[in-house]
């Protein structure tokens, strides 16, 4: 059995610790960029549609003054963070191997 000995990376200038890291980034802003638009284009739609009633639900907190509107979606949020907390564990229990 051989001993494998760790490679050891300057922190100089050189370049041999980050030459990925800019791609790495790149391709993170990308994803990232795609995910943002699908979720503008998902909010368009459903603001457009309202399916469920999303957003009026009772107990969402709603006032209207002279010169303020104040809306908080308080019940809507809590449906939205069952239905998909659900749905992580769903997939999570899913993908067990």
């Amino acid at each position: 059995m051989t001993a494998h000995r760790a490679k050891v990376l300057p922190l100089g200038g050189d370049g041999a610790m980050s030459d990925g890291l800019p791609f790495q980034a790149g391709k993170f802003l990308i994803i990232a960029g795609i995910v943002l638009v699908v979720l503008g284009l998902l909010l368009m739609v459903v603001a457009k549609f309202s399916f469920l009633g999303l957003g009026r639900l009772p107990g969402d907190i709603a006032y209207k003054g002279k010169n303020v509107t104040f809306y908080f979606p308080i019940v809507t949020c809590l449906v939205l963070s069952v239905v998909l907390t659900l749905v992580f564990w769903l997939v999570s229990f899913l993908t067990k191997r």
